[in-house]
């Protein structure tokens, strides 16, 4: 496949301008994260197995894209030391919202201060805005790069976790009891509202501070590993369905790597 013509479409609707390629990609993987959280409306009742093993697709996509879209290209462009430096703020910043923002997981339950003061739909949201964050600061990320090459395969991938990402979120807000399906699907849709600014604002501070590009590569890299770890995969290996989130997680790493070959 020759990767080109992707990467034409794409320019004919964002323009040269990095930041602007940033506001699309995000709300590129937005509207995915929609679509996937509006298809609760007809498909009320996927089984645990599924959204078990649509997490764990999500998990490979993200781990993939960690390495081959900003962990490489940042150790290219600033050597590996400030992408290590990346890492470890990205995850201690992850780290210190789970500690200090009041959210609520499905299976571990409310986390964060003085979570019994906020309604649980609020704090679902939260938790969701916490684990999406990383994936649109990516996205910015690596269009602030200028590489489109990496940028493109990173949007796509990410978009493409997005729906089944969207769906479990909102399938998991409807079984909680967040009101009707419509109402659930609205909930997994404001939850993923957070990745278009994210995008926005990494695609501005690394366009407008280059040197910065490596450093905020790696703590993108970083969160999203932070993600995955300490929330994706035990989420998806509590309820007895390890095996069937293993090969989704493998599949979303044979995707990821397709599509960084095929558009890279």
């Amino acid at each position: 496949m020759e990767p080109g013509w992707f990467q034409e479409i794409f320019l004919r609707l964002s323009g040269p301008d990095p930041v602007v390629q940033g506001l699309v990609g995000g709300l590129v993987i937005t509207l995915l994260n929609t679509l996937g959280a509006l298809a609760v409306v007809v498909w009320r009742d996927p089984s645990e197995r599924f959204l078990d093993t649509a997490l764990g697709f999500g998990a490979g996509v993200m781990l993939t894209a960690s390495y081959t879209s900003l962990i490489i290209p940042g150790v290219e462009e600033g050597g590996v030391v400030r992408v290590l430096v990346g890492m470890a703020l990205g995850g201690m910043f992850l780290y210190l919202g789970d500690r200090w923002v009041p959210h609520l997981h499905m299976v571990k339950g409310r986390e964060g201060a003085d979570t019994d003061r906020i309604r649980a739909v609020w704090l679902f949201i939260l938790a969701i805005t916490l684990h999406n964050a990383p994936e649109g600061l990516a996205v910015g990320v690596g269009f602030g790069s200028g590489d489109l090459s990496t940028a493109l395969p990173l949007m796509l991938a990410i978009g493409i976790q997005n729906i089944p990402e969207g769906l479990a979120v909102a399938a998991s807000a409807l079984n909680v009891g967040f009101g009707a399906a419509f109402y659930a699907a609205f909930v997994g849709i404001r939850a993923g509202l957070v990745e278009i600014p994210l995008a926005v604002g990494g695609a501005w501070a690394v366009e407008f501070a280059a040197p910065a590009l490596p450093y905020a590569m790696g703590f993108a890299a970083g969160a999203m590993l932070y993600v995955i770890s300490n929330e994706i995969i035990p989420e998806t290996h509590r309820k007895g369905h390890a095996r069937a989130a293993t090969f989704g997680t493998m599949l979303g790493i044979m995707v990821m790597l397709y599509l960084d070959v095929a558009l890279g």
